[in-house]
C-alpha cells in the first residue's frame, strides 16, 4: 500500500510521518484491497491549536474518507483510523453479503 504524508502549515517531524504511515498501514488487516492512502495533517485554527488529521483511503472501486481534530496530531490520527476502520468493516461487510446474495440468485 502507497501512503503520502503532506503537512499543511508546518514542517512534520519524521517520527509523526512514520507513525501514520504505521497506523495506517494497520487497516490492512481489515481489507486486503487497499490501493494507496493520503494523509494530510494541518492547524486548522493556529491560535487554538487544533490539529486536524485527514485520511482518504482507495479501495478498489470506492474512496473512503476520514477527518478528525483534536489538541494533538497522534490523537486526531488514532481518531481517524477508528472511523476508516468501520468504514472498511461495513464495506466489507456488504460486499460478501452482496456477492451471497448473487451466488443464491445463481441456484
Amino acid at each position: 500500500m502507497n501512503v503520502q504524508v503532506t503537512a499543511r502549515r508546518f514542517k512534520a517531524h519524521d517520527s509523526l510521518r512514520e507513525y501514520a504511515q504505521s497506523e495506517v498501514s494497520k487497516l490492512e488487516r481489515y481489507y486486503d484491497n487497499i490501493i494507496g492512502a493520503d494523509v494530510i495533517l494541518s492547524f486548522e485554527k493556529p491560535r487554538d491549536s487544533v490539529k486536524t488529521a485527514e485520511i482518504s483511503l482507495s479501495v478498489f472501486g470506492k474512496k473512503m474518507l476520514a477527518k478528525e481534530s483534536s489538541d494533538d496530531f497522534i490523537k486526531s490520527i488514532g481518531l481517524a483510523i477508528e472511523k476508516l476502520e468501520r468504514q472498511l468493516k461495513r464495506y466489507k461487510t456488504k460486499k460478501r453479503d452482496k456477492k451471497r446474495i448473487s451466488t443464491k440468485v445463481l441456484l
